[in-house]
């Protein structure tokens, strides 16, 4: 995430507000030290942000998955 000072965040804010838009958020700092964080309004808060598990339902691991081309391995490695 771009990090911007306060003079810097006056100057562009309608190019970091356009960027903000999209989803790259911004940190405006003070003296190197952040203070305000922006992004989109809808965007996710951070611990809102769900990605394990969510494809579930929509494919079947097969039963035999962790011994698929075993046979084929174990002749690669002389097994």
């Amino acid at each position: 995430m771009e990090s911007v000072n306060i003079h810097e965040a006056k100057t562009r804010l309608s190019q970091l507000l356009a960027k903000a838009a999209q989803g790259e958020g911004f940190v405006i700092a003070k003296a190197g030290k952040p203070i305000a964080k922006v992004t989109a309004i809808d965007s996710p808060d951070a611990g809102q942000q769900k990605r394990l598990g969510f494809m579930k339902g929509q494919f079947k691991v097969p039963e035999d998955f962790d011994r698929m081309g075993q046979d084929e391995i174990a002749d690669m490695f002389g097994g």
